[in-house]
């Protein structure tokens, strides 16, 4: 059986363009996103699902959710967020991971399939990397 893809990206085998780390979780950009900004936020154990995930867990994860729901909106000068999870069911990578992904009024996401686009150059990753990481400083101040 091949290693779970977000164990090799928490452990540094698989590189990721890391927006904000500590001891219980990882987040990073999605390398297919529904718009710029669009991360990533898994926890460094791996669980496959949100049942999964023990209690002393969920609320350390959540709180870091909500850092990055704030930073991501700021960053990418959206005017909301989606914050999401998949259990099972369309989660293409069986390690649970909680989607973040800035929103605008009338940015053509309805419904549940959105085409996902690549960043159209690695500085483009690396800008918005740069731009989630100071969001998050400046929400930490």
């Amino acid at each position: 059986m091949e290693p779970c893809t977000f164990c090799r990206v928490v452990s540094g085998e698989l590189e990721a363009y890391r927006v904000l780390e500590d001891d219980v979780c990882v987040a990073f950009l999605d390398h297919s996103p529904l718009r710029p900004g669009h991360c990533l936020l898994v926890p460094r154990q791996h669980y496959q699902t949100l049942p999964d995930l023990p209690r002393t867990i969920v609320g350390p994860l959540f709180v870091k959710a909500q850092l990055l729901a704030q930073a991501v909106v700021s960053a990418a000068g959206a005017e909301g967020s989606f914050v999401a999870i998949n259990n099972r069911v369309s989660q293409s990578v069986p390690h649970l991971h909680v989607h973040v992904v800035p929103r605008r009024k009338g940015d053509g996401l309805k419904g549940f399939f959105w085409p996902r686009v690549r960043y159209p150059s690695e500085a483009a990753a690396r800008e918005m990397q740069r731009a989630i990481r100071e969001a998050i400083d400046q929400l930490r101040l």
